[in-house]
């Protein structure tokens, strides 16, 4: 039996929380998702993950639904949505208003910097979870490999990261085949 109530408090929390959009809170959601509720694996999610960025649109939505669909169908897909933005939205009303109000604020503008350290702590952890799996079946070198390649390609050459993720999903399917 679906939980509604849980599906729709695991992105609620974890868009609620997420400061600076979608990116900072992936690491949030993945806490929700696989470790919290198990609605998908680590595999599962950093596919999700890479898939959902090469499709337009916000991260965060797109992760929502996903979601939402697996575990409570359309039901589930609406809620999973509502926690998602429902917090975005109301928090863009309210932070603007007091953001115009107080713009000058050292405290203010104290808050907001200091918690980008957070957000970046939070990137690292993700992407160290993420890895792990990477270099466990295909080695340190190889995933340092294709990790330097794609930094290259989308920071050196301006590729966008849709490219770069349907080459690596190619790169996988026809080099990497017997790794798994």
């Amino acid at each position: 039996m679906i939980d509604w109530l849980n599906l729709l408090l695991g992105f609620l929390i974890a868009n609620l929380l997420g400061y600076g959009g979608g990116p900072s809170s992936i690491p949030l959601m993945y806490q929700e998702i696989v470790p919290h509720y198990h609605w998908l694996s680590d595999a599962e999610f950093s596919n999700m993950l890479a898939l959902g960025n090469a499709l337009p649109g916000p991260i965060a939505t797109k992760i929502a639904a996903y979601v939402g669909f697996e575990v409570g169908g359309w039901i589930g897909l609406g809620l999973a949505l509502l926690g998602t933005v429902l917090p975005s939205a109301a928090g863009l009303i309210l932070l603007l208003r007091l953001l115009a109000k107080y713009r000058q604020s050292s405290v203010v503008k104290g808050m907001t910097l200091l918690v980008q350290p957070v957000i970046a702590i939070m990137m690292v952890t993700l992407t160290w979870r993420m890895a792990k799996e990477p270099l466990d079946d295909i080695g340190i070198w190889q995933t340092l490999a294709i990790a330097a390649i794609a930094f290259w390609a989308m920071e050196r050459r301006k590729i966008h990261p849709a490219t770069v993720i349907v080459a690596a999903f190619i790169y996988g399917g026809l080099v990497l085949q017997h790794y798994v």
